[in-house]
Parts: structure tokens; sequence; C-alpha cells
């Protein structure tokens, strides 16, 4: 038991106490660079949710400095220093401020505002976010606490998220959309309260000195006082999270209908939406050739309770006209979504085929029209004028030991033009 306990035991490799609490301490105020650092990152994290990119967000998760007063009031907490929770509060206020102003004014000047799944993913935090949270602060605490700090840090950074919830927050009020905010904003004070929870336990189970005496009536008052703070944060949460399962059941049931009642017989489905919020629920459905009578219809709705779909209504659509332009509009608005990326792909390999000259069928004919030409290379080549001009030119290099008469070698220049449709093309003899 004794081997256990040495083995779980947080004060191995702990720092001294003094210099932990300097760190925090140093790590909690937002003036000069640290502001323009934190701004920084707050742009850097919007372009990220802006372009759906999950590689630019994690870089302004790590540059920003927003840990440093969550964890400050943590530690005051701890220790009862009321002046140090007083100094973190503010300065966690003023870097809140800060960043949603900044979100909120790129999100504004931005030309593209439409919602990406980046963007909607902190929009409707649950109980799994309180977790995150809770269990990277631990992890962010200890860490900290350490001789050798490792890196630890840097992954709670990511974890916990919280720049990308206020990049959110800034994004549902330029857009309006208070829904986005209120929900974003209730993600970033899941994770700063239940950092600052984590931060506080730690502090408690490792024994740092009390700043000032307090008395057990006031010790308990504090306890009180989170111990609420607790319960009314984690009730949203906990009804979020049900909603979220709710219609996680509800999808793999339509899935289930929609399978059974129609994929299973042939049916061609070429349109699908379903209203989970709506009241009653909807399902939108549309085939490619197959029409259903009223009968049809009314027997496929009484069939939806025996999947566990009450209270929801089937609606087929069947008037071509109204179907197409909504296939449409979502067609138009997918192929809005091509990134930047697809289309450099694209030019990328479209010049690569420019290049390609392994072309069996032409290589052959070249065999056969000129035998005495091979060896053989044939490609494109940088032809360079001056240091600063330069040209690609088709050029076909050529080997052989029997000398090809100017004639043969006007002809084949001319019928090589004639294929590649281009009037610069060079043979040259290698010797």
């Amino acid at each position: 038991m004794n081997t256990i306990t040495r083995f779980l035991n947080l004060h191995f490799g702990e720092e001294a106490k003094d210099k932990v609490l300097e760190n925090v301490t140093s790590s909690i105020s937002f003036r000069g660079a640290n502001v323009w650092i934190l701004a920084c990152a707050i742009v850097v994290a919007s372009v990220g949710l802006n372009v759906n990119s999950t590689a630019v967000i994690i870089g302004a998760m790590l540059i920003s400095p927003l840990m440093g007063p969550i964890i400050g009031a943590g530690f005051a907490l701890g220790t009862y220093d009321f002046n140090l929770l007083k100094k973190s509060i503010k300065n966690l206020g003023i870097a809140t401020v800060v960043s949603l102003f900044v979100s909120f004014l790129y999100f504004l000047l931005s030309p593209f505002k439409e919602a990406q799944s980046e963007l909607l993913a902190r929009t409707a935090p649950n109980i799994y976010d309180v977790l995150i949270a809770f269990f990277g602060g631990l992890a962010g605490v200890i860490a900290l606490t350490r001789v050798e700090k490792g890196n630890p840090i840097p992954g709670v950074a990511i974890a916990t998220a919280l720049m990308p919830p206020l990049c959110t927050a800034g994004y549902g009020l330029a857009i309006g959309n208070f829904s986005y905010f209120g929900g974003a904003l209730y993600l970033y004070i899941i994770n700063c309260f239940f950092i600052c929870i984590s931060t506080f336990l730690i502090v408690k189970l490792l024994k740092y000195p009390k700043v000032k005496f307090v008395d057990d009536q006031k010790e308990k008052k504090i306890t009180r006082i989170i111990s609420t703070l607790i319960i009314v944060i984690l009730i949203p949460s906990f009804y979020l999270a049900y909603a979220l399962l709710q219609e996680k059941k509800y999808s793999q049931q339509v899935n289930e209908f929609i399978q059974t009642e129609f994929n299973n017989k042939g049916y061609t489905l070429i349109y699908e939406k379903t209203y989970f919020n709506n009241r009653p629920k909807m399902i939108e459905l549309a085939f490619l050739d197959k029409r259903f009578s009223p009968n049809e219809l009314q027997e496929l709705n009484g069939k939806l309770e025996n999947y566990g779909l009450q209270g929801t209504t089937l609606k087929i659509r069947q008037d071509s006209t109204d179907l197409k332009k909504d296939i449409l509009a979502e067609i138009n608005q997918q192929s809005k979504n091509v990134s930047e990326k697809d289309v450099i792909i694209q030019n990328l390999r479209k010049e690569l085929q420019s290049y390609n000259f392994d072309d069996k069928e032409l290589l052959k004919e070249i065999n056969i029209l000129f035998p005495k030409l091979a060896p053989y290379s044939i490609g494109k080549q940088l032809v360079i004028i001056r240091p600063d001009s330069s040209f690609y030119q088709n050029t076909l290099t050529y080997q052989g030991k029997t000398e090809i008469s100017i004639d043969d070698l006007n002809k084949l220049k001319a019928w090589l033009q004639a294929k590649f449709h281009s009037e610069s093309f060079q043979i040259i003899k290698a010797d």
C-alpha cells in the first residue's frame, strides 16, 4: 500500500511553492506585449475558423496567453488570496473584451461569413466539454507545479480550446446571431470555470499555504459558493448533452426507416432532409423515379412509430420543378465551399499533364516512322535567354548511331509540331 501511495504521490518532483506562485502571478497581467499577442492570436484563430482549418486554429491556441489569469484565479481561491483573485478576474475580463472586439471586427470585415463546421462545433457545448476543461485543467496545473514542466501545458491549451469559443462569439455578434454568441460564450465560461476549479483542487491537495487567515465559517461559505456555481454551470451542459444524444438517436432511427422502407426495396433516394427541431418533427425525401400514391404515403406515415419516430411527419416531394430548384441551390452552395486548395490542386494537375510525354501510342509511332532515332529523350526544357528571361520549350534529344538526313529531321519536327499542337519544338543531336 505504501508503495502505491509513493507511486501516486503528487509531491514527488514538485517545484518550490513560492516559485510556482511567483510564476503564476507574473503570467496574470494583460498589458503591452500580452495584449498584442492575444489580439494576433485571435486574428489567427478567426482566420482558421473562417477557412475551416484545424491546423491554423491549433496554432492560435498555442500562441494565446489566456490561460494565465484563469490559473491565477484558481491559485487565488486555493490560497484565499483575494487581492490575487480580483487581479485575475480583472485581467481575464480585459482579455475577454479584447478578444471579443478583435474577432467581432475581423468577421465584420471578412467577406466570408458562412458558418463552417469548426465554427458550428463551438455553438452547442455539453457535459463532454466540461470533462475536457476539468481534466485538461488538472493536467495543466499538475505540470505547472513540477520542477520539470514537460509538454502537457501546450496540450492543455489545445484541448481546453479557450480561443475558438471567443472567436465564435465574435462571429455571432458580427452576423447578429445571438444563438451562436450565447452558445460560444457559454462554452468559454465552462472552460474558464472548470480550469479554475481543477486548479483550486490541486492547490488544496498540495496544501499551498493560505495567504490570509480564514476562519471555518468563511471557508465553508466559499466552498458553498463554488458548489453552487458548479451546479448552475453544469445543469445547462447536461441538458445540451441530453439533447445531442436524442438528436443522434433520432438520426439513427431515421436512417433505419429509410434503409428498410426504401433502400432495401430498390428506390433511389436523391434528396433527404430531417427537421429535428420542428414541432412536429419532419422527414423530407425525394426519389429518382418512384411516385407514391396518397394511400402509400398514409401507410408509410403509419409505419414511423415502428421505428421510434413518434411525433414525426413524412413528406415525400414529388413536384419535380420545386425539387430541382432545391437540389440546384444545394449544389451551388456546395460549389461555393470549394476551397482555394482544391483550385490550386486542379491547376497543378493541368500543369503536370502538359509535362506528361508518356504517350505509348505516340512513342510507338516515332519508333516505326523514325527507327534510326533511338535512343532518344523527349520532354520540356527550360531555355534561359538572360538571367531575368526564360521559357519552356518542347525538346527531343536523340543519340542514334546512324546519321539522320536533314529531310528526315524536318519531317520529324513537322510531325511533332502537329502532334503537340505547338510551333515551338526543338530537335537536338546529343554528342
